[in-house]
């Protein structure tokens, strides 16, 4: 066994990930359903348009638009003796590059018609999508979600051709009984230029649902890099030490040690892994060299980001870590993603 890092030993009663060896049951897996805690109090009037890009405030009023069409679709109309039939749900593709408030759009149609269908409501990224389906299995999944109104689905992977195909069959059996769909996406950056907008690959690959999405585009820039400064300067061990020994559920851990840990479980259980976590202290962060651990690293930044955890780190640059060569391959877009946010969380860590 690997001795600890200097910078971990000096803060011995500082908690770590790797100590953690989380589960996640059925009935977890169902409750996390919801919009991850940075949304969960968005709402339309709280989505702030650019006035330099209308396609902003038309992406709300198109959003809305679907919210009553999904509450209504599922509501059905009425046939003789108060009877209603149930009718096929529609779909909304949100299309656009990154920190558009794609998702804060996508949670607001979660809260829209939670409030206005007495049907449940269900929001997952796709990978907590396809996770559900292997779980409950194919056919019980359909049961599951078919007597709800609307399934919203954050970052549509379009690069794991099996689970797209699962997923895709999956909505359109769903959309059948009523539910309705609403997603953003994820797609392979040789396919989109500089990877800002993915509709036609999003369609091709859901062919036979294409026919009843209307894709909104939304333009602007990443409003995560809106005033702030490039990536700070990191610290040295001692000082990540020091600085998490002072905040009340803080984590601290070796890097290398902490991606060798999210080797031994599925993504699915990075969230419970990092809750009730106030912040996330690195040391020894570096570029990594393997595809494999650098999609991990991807998916808990996704979970530390939709939590609101705050990220200070020693080592190299947190920019840094995805190397050229992965940025220039078929993940490109997902690695700029998690960038985006490492950035916004290392700010948010700055004055821990």
């Amino acid at each position: 066994m690997n001795a600890p890092t200097p910078a971990v030993s000096e803060a011995p009663d500082v908690a770590h990930l790797v100590d953690r060896h989380p589960t996640v049951s059925p009935e977890r897996l169902v409750a996390q359903l919801v919009p991850p805690p940075t949304f969960t109090d968005v709402s339309f009037a709280t989505y702030r348009p650019d006035p330099a890009e209308p396609s902003q405030a038309a992406a709300v009023d198109k959003c809305r638009e679907f919210a009553e069409q999904a509450v209504a679709r599922r509501a059905g109309k009425k046939k003789m003796f108060g009877k209603r039939e149930v009718l096929p749900g529609v779909g909304v593709y949100l299309d656009g590059g990154f920190g558009v408030g794609k998702t804060h759009l996508l949670a607001s149609t979660y809260f829209t018609v939670s409030q206005e269908s007495p049907a449940p409501t269900a929001f997952a990224t796709f990978g907590e999508l396809t996770q559900l389906a292997g779980v409950f299995g194919f056919v019980e999944c359909i049961e599951l979600l078919g007597e709800y109104a609307v399934v919203c689905i954050d970052e549509f992977e379009l690069d794991d051709p099996g689970n797209t195909t699962l997923v895709s069959r999956m909505l359109s059996q769903l959309v059948e009984r009523g539910v309705s769909i609403a997603a953003t996406s994820n797609t392979l950056p040789e396919q989109l230029g500089e990877g800002r907008f993915a509709a036609q690959d999003f369609l091709r690959e859901i062919a036979a649902l294409s026919q009843i999405f209307t894709t909104v585009r939304i333009e602007g820039p990443d409003y995560r890099h809106r005033g702030l400064p490039p990536a700070p300067e990191p610290l040295s061990d001692a000082e990540v030490a020091q600085r998490a020994g002072r905040v009340s559920g803080a984590t601290l851990d070796d890097f290398d040690g902490l991606c060798k840990h999210l080797a031994t479980m599925h993504p699915s259980r990075y969230l419970t892994l990092i809750e009730d976590v106030q912040a996330v202290f690195l040391t020894g962060v570096h570029a990594l060299d393997d595809q494999n651990v650098a999609l991990r690293l991807v998916s808990l930044t996704d979970r530390l980001y939709d939590a609101g955890v705050p990220v200070v780190a020693s080592g190299e640059k947190l920019d840094t870590v995805f190397s050229e060569e992965m940025l220039a391959g078929g993940y490109r877009k997902k690695y700029l993603r998690a960038t985006s946010r490492l950035l916004a969380l290392t700010a948010a860590g700055m004055d821990l």
